[in-house]
């Protein structure tokens, strides 16, 4: 049987609850590490990973075994149980259902890198919305009736 060769390049965007503002700078590295452990531990390669208070982006090399949905349900499952056994937040704290996926090739790899890193800055001067807005139409994807993030305030 031949072996499977593949590129694929994926850009996952997804949110707290309520697009609340609760991942904290004080433990965001401890969170971003251990997402980066569930992407490894699942076969995947972690290119970049960064976000803000109010939502997280996920760039990686994606193995073709495994369903997207698959993928981030687990990285949302086990990164929320984290979060909570180790008391990092003293809210409640739970992943919004839903996220955003943007296939990349492999010459915007650089790119996408640069401006998943620099989402501090990014957000700067635009909003999450914003960004998500433009992601989509970027990417021509019909948002119609689909249901959006909860829009609870806006968090630059």
């Amino acid at each position: 049987m031949a072996d499977v060769f593949s590129q694929i390049y994926i850009h996952i965007v997804f949110s707290p609850k309520h697009r609340e503002a609760l991942i904290q700078p004080e433990w965001e590295d401890r969170l971003h590490r251990y997402i980066t452990g569930i992407v490894q531990d699942k076969g995947h390669k972690m290119l970049a990973i960064g976000g803000m208070p109010d939502h997280i982006h996920i760039f990686i090399g994606q193995k073709p075994a495994e369903a997207i949905s698959d993928l981030v349900r687990e990285v949302k499952k086990r990164s929320n149980d984290f979060i909570k056994t180790e008391h990092l937040s003293p809210f409640a704290f739970d992943w919004q259902n839903g996220y955003g996926v943007f296939s990349h090739s492999r010459t915007q790899i650089d790119a996408v890198c640069k401006y998943i890193i620099n989402q501090k800055e990014h957000h700067r001067r635009k909003t999450f919305r914003e960004e998500f807005s433009k992601l989509c139409e970027d990417f021509q994807i019909e948002t119609g009736n689909k249901q959006w993030f909860d829009w609870v305030g806006e968090y630059r």
